[in-house]
Protein backbone atom coordinates (compact mmCIF):
# COMPACT_ATOMS: atom_id res chain seq x y z
CA UNK A 1 0.00 0.00 0.00
CA UNK A 2 1.25 3.14 -1.25
CA UNK A 3 1.26 5.96 1.60
CA UNK A 4 1.16 8.77 -0.48
CA UNK A 5 -0.99 7.45 -3.67
CA UNK A 6 -4.31 6.23 -2.30
CA UNK A 7 -5.81 3.96 -4.28
CA UNK A 8 -2.35 1.93 -5.29
CA UNK A 9 -2.37 -1.10 -3.31
CA UNK A 10 -2.21 -4.53 -3.97
CA UNK A 11 -1.52 -7.44 -1.66
CA UNK A 12 1.08 -10.81 -2.19
CA UNK A 13 2.00 -13.95 0.24
CA UNK A 14 5.22 -12.45 0.77
CA UNK A 15 6.83 -8.90 0.95
CA UNK A 16 8.24 -9.36 -2.07
CA UNK A 17 4.97 -10.66 -3.81
CA UNK A 18 3.41 -7.73 -2.40
CA UNK A 19 6.12 -5.02 -3.80
CA UNK A 20 6.17 -7.01 -7.38
CA UNK A 21 2.96 -6.39 -7.71
CA UNK A 22 2.19 -3.07 -6.76
CA UNK A 23 5.02 -2.44 -9.10
CA UNK A 24 2.80 -3.92 -12.12
CA UNK A 25 0.16 -1.96 -11.30
CA UNK A 26 1.27 1.31 -11.64
CA UNK A 27 0.50 1.77 -15.09
CA UNK A 28 -2.90 0.83 -14.36
CA UNK A 29 -3.42 3.67 -11.60
CA UNK A 30 -1.19 6.21 -13.56
CA UNK A 31 -4.48 5.61 -16.10
CA UNK A 32 -6.83 6.02 -12.88
CA UNK A 33 -5.27 9.71 -12.05
CA UNK A 34 -4.03 11.21 -15.45
CA UNK A 35 -6.48 13.68 -15.29
CA UNK A 36 -5.87 14.69 -11.56
CA UNK A 37 -2.57 16.91 -12.22
CA UNK A 38 -1.14 15.40 -9.09
CA UNK A 39 2.74 14.13 -10.69
CA UNK A 40 2.17 10.23 -10.56
CA UNK A 41 5.14 9.17 -12.11
CA UNK A 42 4.96 5.02 -13.00
CA UNK A 43 8.95 5.11 -12.51
CA UNK A 44 8.27 5.58 -8.22
CA UNK A 45 7.39 1.90 -8.93
CA UNK A 46 10.95 1.02 -9.41
CA UNK A 47 12.22 2.29 -6.16
CA UNK A 48 9.52 1.39 -3.57
CA UNK A 49 10.19 1.54 0.24
CA UNK A 50 9.14 -0.18 2.95
CA UNK A 51 8.24 2.21 5.32
CA UNK A 52 6.34 0.65 8.15
CA UNK A 53 4.89 -3.10 8.82
CA UNK A 54 2.06 -3.66 10.81
CA UNK A 55 0.46 -6.63 11.96
CA UNK A 56 -2.26 -8.31 9.50
CA UNK A 57 -5.66 -9.83 10.79
CA UNK A 58 -8.24 -11.68 8.55
CA UNK A 59 -9.31 -9.12 6.40
CA UNK A 60 -5.58 -8.91 5.62
CA UNK A 61 -5.29 -12.40 4.57
CA UNK A 62 -8.19 -11.45 1.92
CA UNK A 63 -5.90 -8.76 0.24
CA UNK A 64 -7.43 -5.63 1.91
CA UNK A 65 -5.29 -2.59 3.73
CA UNK A 66 -6.88 -3.59 7.37
CA UNK A 67 -4.66 -1.86 9.32
CA UNK A 68 -3.57 1.80 9.86
CA UNK A 69 0.27 2.49 10.18
CA UNK A 70 2.06 5.23 12.84
CA UNK A 71 2.08 7.66 10.44
CA UNK A 72 -1.80 7.28 10.35
CA UNK A 73 -1.93 9.54 13.27
CA UNK A 74 0.43 12.54 11.91
CA UNK A 75 -1.39 15.55 11.08
CA UNK A 76 -2.65 16.34 7.44
CA UNK A 77 -2.07 19.76 5.97
CA UNK A 78 -5.38 21.77 4.12
CA UNK A 79 -3.10 20.80 0.98
CA UNK A 80 -2.24 17.46 1.61
CA UNK A 81 -6.29 16.66 2.30
CA UNK A 82 -7.31 18.38 -0.73
CA UNK A 83 -4.79 16.43 -2.68
CA UNK A 84 -6.11 12.92 -1.17
CA UNK A 85 -9.54 14.35 -1.58
CA UNK A 86 -8.83 14.87 -6.06
CA UNK A 87 -7.12 11.17 -5.49
CA UNK A 88 -10.39 9.48 -4.09
CA UNK A 89 -12.64 10.88 -7.00
CA UNK A 90 -10.25 9.72 -9.45
CA UNK A 91 -10.76 6.31 -7.53
CA UNK A 92 -14.71 6.36 -7.27
CA UNK A 93 -14.64 8.00 -10.99
CA UNK A 94 -12.43 4.94 -12.52
CA UNK A 95 -14.75 2.43 -10.75
CA UNK A 96 -18.17 4.22 -12.52
CA UNK A 97 -16.51 4.53 -15.36
CA UNK A 98 -15.88 0.97 -15.30
CA UNK A 99 -18.85 -0.16 -14.15
CA UNK A 100 -20.65 2.38 -16.79
CA UNK A 101 -18.67 0.40 -20.11
CA UNK A 102 -18.95 -3.32 -18.09
CA UNK A 103 -20.94 -6.04 -19.23
CA UNK A 104 -23.58 -7.05 -16.65
CA UNK A 105 -22.56 -10.42 -16.13
CA UNK A 106 -18.57 -11.28 -15.34
CA UNK A 107 -16.50 -14.28 -15.65
CA UNK A 108 -16.07 -16.00 -12.92
CA UNK A 109 -12.70 -16.74 -10.97
CA UNK A 110 -10.75 -19.52 -10.95
CA UNK A 111 -12.62 -21.60 -8.30
CA UNK A 112 -16.15 -20.71 -9.93
CA UNK A 113 -16.88 -17.56 -7.92
CA UNK A 114 -16.84 -13.83 -8.01
CA UNK A 115 -19.49 -10.63 -7.89
CA UNK A 116 -21.49 -9.60 -11.29
CA UNK A 117 -21.43 -5.92 -12.05
CA UNK A 118 -24.67 -4.62 -10.18
CA UNK A 119 -23.62 -7.08 -6.80
CA UNK A 120 -19.99 -5.89 -7.01
CA UNK A 121 -20.35 -1.91 -7.07
CA UNK A 122 -23.42 -2.70 -4.58
CA UNK A 123 -20.74 -4.41 -2.13
CA UNK A 124 -18.45 -0.95 -2.69
CA UNK A 125 -21.38 1.14 -2.02
CA UNK A 126 -22.09 -0.85 0.82
CA UNK A 127 -18.69 -1.06 2.43
CA UNK A 128 -18.21 2.69 1.82
CA UNK A 129 -21.19 3.04 4.18
CA UNK A 130 -19.42 1.17 7.08
CA UNK A 131 -16.18 3.13 6.10
CA UNK A 132 -17.74 6.63 6.86
CA UNK A 133 -19.13 5.74 10.20
CA UNK A 134 -15.73 5.26 11.19
CA UNK A 135 -15.27 9.20 10.75
CA UNK A 136 -18.27 10.11 11.90
CA UNK A 137 -20.42 10.44 8.28
CA UNK A 138 -23.67 8.38 8.68
CA UNK A 139 -25.58 7.51 5.52
CA UNK A 140 -28.36 4.53 4.22
CA UNK A 141 -26.95 2.25 1.88
CA UNK A 142 -27.78 3.97 -1.50
CA UNK A 143 -29.02 1.52 -4.27
CA UNK A 144 -26.64 0.98 -7.42
CA UNK A 145 -28.84 3.60 -9.31
CA UNK A 146 -29.79 6.25 -6.95
CA UNK A 147 -26.63 8.65 -8.52
CA UNK A 148 -28.26 11.47 -6.09
CA UNK A 149 -27.80 9.76 -2.73
CA UNK A 150 -24.28 7.99 -3.73
CA UNK A 151 -23.48 11.20 -4.72
CA UNK A 152 -24.48 13.12 -1.52
CA UNK A 153 -22.53 10.16 0.60
CA UNK A 154 -19.47 10.61 -1.52
CA UNK A 155 -19.48 14.24 -0.99
CA UNK A 156 -19.96 14.25 2.43
CA UNK A 157 -16.56 11.58 2.99
CA UNK A 158 -14.68 14.29 0.45
CA UNK A 159 -16.21 17.16 2.98
CA UNK A 160 -14.50 15.79 6.19
CA UNK A 161 -11.21 13.59 4.40
CA UNK A 162 -10.31 17.03 2.33
CA UNK A 163 -9.78 19.34 5.46
CA UNK A 164 -6.92 19.29 7.13
CA UNK A 165 -6.66 17.27 10.13
CA UNK A 166 -4.72 16.62 13.56
CA UNK A 167 -4.59 13.03 13.12
CA UNK A 168 -6.52 12.04 15.75
CA UNK A 169 -9.93 9.34 15.59
CA UNK A 170 -13.04 11.60 15.04
CA UNK A 171 -15.53 9.09 16.45
CA UNK A 172 -14.66 6.40 19.30
CA UNK A 173 -13.27 3.37 18.10
CA UNK A 174 -13.20 4.95 14.65
CA UNK A 175 -10.49 5.35 12.22
CA UNK A 176 -8.27 8.55 11.21
CA UNK A 177 -8.60 9.80 8.00
CA UNK A 178 -5.73 9.18 6.26
CA UNK A 179 -6.33 5.33 6.56
CA UNK A 180 -10.01 6.02 5.94
CA UNK A 181 -8.89 7.87 2.66
CA UNK A 182 -6.77 4.82 1.54
CA UNK A 183 -9.31 1.88 2.24
CA UNK A 184 -12.11 4.16 0.30
CA UNK A 185 -9.87 4.59 -2.82
CA UNK A 186 -8.05 1.15 -2.41
CA UNK A 187 -11.33 -0.51 -2.75
CA UNK A 188 -12.58 1.55 -5.51
CA UNK A 189 -9.95 0.77 -7.50
CA UNK A 190 -9.04 -2.93 -6.57
CA UNK A 191 -12.79 -3.78 -7.75
CA UNK A 192 -12.13 -1.64 -11.28
CA UNK A 193 -9.47 -3.31 -11.64
CA UNK A 194 -11.24 -6.58 -11.33
CA UNK A 195 -14.49 -5.64 -13.08
CA UNK A 196 -11.88 -5.02 -15.96
CA UNK A 197 -9.80 -7.95 -15.57
CA UNK A 198 -13.29 -10.35 -15.80
CA UNK A 199 -14.85 -9.28 -18.55
CA UNK A 200 -16.58 -11.36 -21.28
Amino acid sequence: MALDWPGWGRSGKTEDEALTALAEYAQRYAKVVQDCRVGFDPALADTLDVVEQVNGNRTTEFGAPAMPVSADSKPVSQADAERTAVLIQACWDALDAMAARSAASLLKGPRGGGRDRDKMVDHVIGAEVAYARKIGVKHKQPSVDDKEAIAAMRGDILQLLGNRSDGGLLVEKGWPVAYTARRIAWHATDHAWEMEDRQP
